[in-house]
């Protein structure tokens, strides 16, 4: 019997450790409740650009596609219309189209139509300064989520900071509550809006690196159909 007991007791003491480990464990963590109290209105801020960035990828999914920038129908109408010769029927194809491989060629067609011999080197000009600023439009766009991933931090920080000098103050106006629990507390509640901050930053710019690279690559086919697009119009005007 003692040695069974002997045993019991210490496998009891062996397990005690964790036990308590388990338990500071639980007391550590923090509800939501107490992560809105300790971050205040910063933390609503953050959660405000969370939402927005949310939107924001739910929006490029739909918007940086190719059936968005480069609508395959879109293509063989006017493909069939340059080759049959009708570019004023073209140009009003473009004009009745809001993506922006409509607006390049529409642009080129106004002023292949408006000219009896076009100038190919004005021609190109005329969609490199129109396909810029349809490519601008689309990097545009993207840059908001990195808007988002650079602020979120720093308003993180601020938070921060500012719990910080709560928690110094509160020590320098009263030196008997100058304990290093009370600090250490402060400090940590401090810290909320930092890991709050980099919660909303970093999925952001993930989401940014991605929609760049996919509108890089948009922008990329939308200037290669653009210019055989140019070549069919000048080549209709020769012949």
């Amino acid at each position: 019997m003692k040695y069974k007991h002997a045993f019991w007791m210490s496998l009891a003491t062996l397990a005690a450790p964790a036990v308590f480990a388990q338990d500071a464990a639980a007391d550590t963590s923090m509800s939501l409740g107490q992560v809105v109290e300790y971050g205040g209105m910063l933390i609503y801020v953050l959660a405000a650009m969370s939402v927005v960035g949310l939107a924001l990828v739910i929006y490029f999914f739909m918007s940086l596609r190719k059936t968005h920038i480069l609508p395959s129908t879109l293509l063989r109408e006017l493909t069939d219309q340059l080759k049959e010769g009708r570019l004023k029927s073209a140009e009003s194809v473009c004009n009745g189209s809001g993506t922006p491989i409509a607006a390049i060629c529409g642009a080129a067609l106004s002023y292949v139509n408006r000219t009896e011999k076009p100038n190919p080197a004005l021609l190109r000009e005329i969609i490199e300064g129109e396909g810029g600023r349809q490519a601008a439009q689309i990097q545009t766009q993207t840059q908001y989520l990195l808007d988002i991933a650079v602020i979120a931090p720093m308003i993180g920080l601020l938070g921060t900071v500012m719990g910080m000098l709560k928690a110094f103050n509160t020590v320098a106006l009263d030196l008997a509550k100058a304990k290093p629990m009370l600090l250490a507390g402060g400090v940590s509640q401090a810290l909320v809006t930092t890991v709050a901050g980099l919660i909303v930053a970093i999925p952001a710019m993930i989401a940014y690196a991605y929609f760049r690279g996919r509108a890089s690559k948009l922008i990329a086919d939308l200037e290669t159909t653009s210019t055989e697009m140019a070549s069919l119009m000048i080549e209709e005007r020769e012949s």
